[in-house]
Order: structure tokens, then C-alpha cells, then sequence
């Protein structure tokens, strides 16, 4: 990712990801109102599509090239490219690269794009210099790191620094935090015991960290833990942490009436 730092307004083009489009818009929103608050001019194209990670996992490389190439014209004249998703952001940046470097002409284009994408926090943080927000949230939370974001992307001071700045809100961090939480895309439908198993002990350190919320920067991961959470009948609620950050918490946690794993 470029590290230029940006001073004055500059356009973003937003993407949403195919999981919060489908099944949970309000992080597309709260992610709206966080860089705009920041100073952005922000772009939600229509026809943007999936980044192409699960096909990609799937070994399905021709349709990853495809679904790529839509991406990448689709976002060719914004400044930066936002999402709230570490997995996304990752595929974006190290994958489309990689998965062009036989082509020339698209592998530079690939290069392009991911040298100006950037997931949400991070860039708030590190490009926008953004050091708080203007939100309350009334709980005790625990910061799940996703492992694309944490691992991929040097994710993890970003969220919590501006989370610092929510009124109201207690940060405690819980045992093995930086733990998968089993999810993985298609490793939770090709290893459904073992991922129900590495699941299950996320949420026993939830549990035993005594808080009432968890937060995180992937909805995989999120729909994930709040769909066990539920079924162990636990009283955590979970929320993208653009959700909090933007003040955004006053309808149903993820996994409320929703339908997650």
C-alpha cells in the first residue's frame, strides 16, 4: 500500500464488499460518514462487484481474472480505494498482482489499484491522520483481529486508536485475540468441524473476558462468531467496528435477526 500521506480532500471510491452489500449495507454507511467526517469526497460506484476472493480460493482462476478486471476499471479514477474488509483489501493489494503477472499490460493496472487501496482504519489513521471520532457507544468491547487484516496488512493499532476516542466505551482485550476465529471463506465449509471447533474457543475467550460487545473489521469473521455466540445463547453483542466509530448502534447487533453462520 502507498504511504503518501494526503493533506487535502481527496476522492475515495468506496467498496463495499459483497457481504456488507448483502447482509449488512449499515457498514457501507457508517464507512461513509467515517471518511467523510475525515475530510473525503467519497464514490460508491453501482457496478462494482465481488473482489473475487472466493472464486480465487475455489481455484477458479478464470473467473478471479475476470471479476478482476471489473474491479479494477470500475475503480480507475479514484485517489483511493476504501473498504471496510481486511480479506478484501488483501486480495486487492497482494492477489491481483500476482494473479496478472503474466500479463503485462493488466499486471500494471493491478499494480496501480493496489497501491492505493486501503482498508477503512488504516487509512482514517495512517493517510487522513484522523486521531478521533465524534461517538458514543456505552459498553464494555473486545477487538476480534481478523487474520487477512492482522497478518497481510499490519492491522491492529489503527482500530483501537480510534477507539480510544468513543465516549463511553472500555476497550479490554481478550485471551488470543490475533486467533482465527475458523472462518476462512470456504475453510469453514471444507473443514466444518475443525472451524466449528476453532470457533467455539473464540467465543469461550469472549466469554471469559467478561465483555458485552465484540467488535472487528471483517463481516466473515463477525457473522461467524455472532452466529455461535447466538446458538451458545451468550449475551455479546457484535458490530463492525465503522459501525461503532460512526455512532451507529442503535438498531439490531450483527447476527440480530439476521442470517449469519
Amino acid at each position: 500500500m502507498n504511504s503518501d500521506k494526503i493533506k487535502t480532500s481527496t476522492q475515495v471510491g468506496l467498496f463495499v464488499t459483497c457481504l456488507a452489500d448483502l447482509i449488512r449495507p449499515q457498514i457501507g454507511f457508517a464507512a461513509v460518514a467515517l471518511l467523510e467526517h475525515a475530510g473525503c469526497t467519497v464514490r460508491v460506484p453501482r457496478n462494482q462487484t465481488c473482489c473475487g476472493q472466493p472464486a480465487l480460493n475455489s481455484g477458479d482462476s478464470a473467473s478471479t481474472i475476470a471479476i478482476a478486471k471489473t474491479v479494477i476499471k470500475t475503480f480507475a479514477q479514484d485517489d483511493y480505494v476504501i473498504a471496510p474488509s481486511g480479506s478484501c483489501v488483501d486480495t486487492v493489494c497482494h492477489k491481483y498482482p500476482e494473479l496478472f503477472r503474466n500479463d503485462a499490460l493488466w499486471a500494471g493496472r493491478a499494480r496501480t489499484l493496489a497501491a492505493k487501496t486501503w482498508e477503512l482504519t488504516s487509512f482514517l489513521v495512517e493517510v487522513m491522520e484522523l486521531q478521533q471520532v465524534e461517538a458514543t457507544y456505552d459498553g464494555v468491547c473486545s477487538y476480534h483481529d481478523s487474520c487477512s487484516g492482522l497478518r497481510e496488512l499490519g492491522i491492529h493499532d489503527q482500530p483501537r486508536q480510534l477507539l480510544a476516542s468513543v465516549v463511553g466505551l472500555e476497550l479490554k482485550e481478550m485471551n488470543e485475540n490475533n486467533v482465527c476465529c475458523g472462518f476462512g471463506g470456504l475453510f469453514s465449509v471444507k473443514y466444518p468441524d475443525i472451524s466449528t471447533r476453532m470457533v467455539s474457543n473464540k467465543c469461550a475467550n469472549i466469554g471469559h473476558s467478561g465483555v458485552d460487545t465484540l467488535l472487528g473489521g471483517d463481516l466473515g469473521c463477525l457473522l461467524n462468531i455472532a452466529g455461535r455466540l447466538r446458538r451458545e445463547g451468550a449475551p455479546v453483542r457484535v458490530f463492525h467496528v465503522a459501525e461503532v466509530l460512526a455512532g451507529m448502534t442503535d438498531g439490531p447487533a450483527i447476527g440480530e435477526g439476521e442470517s449469519g453462520s
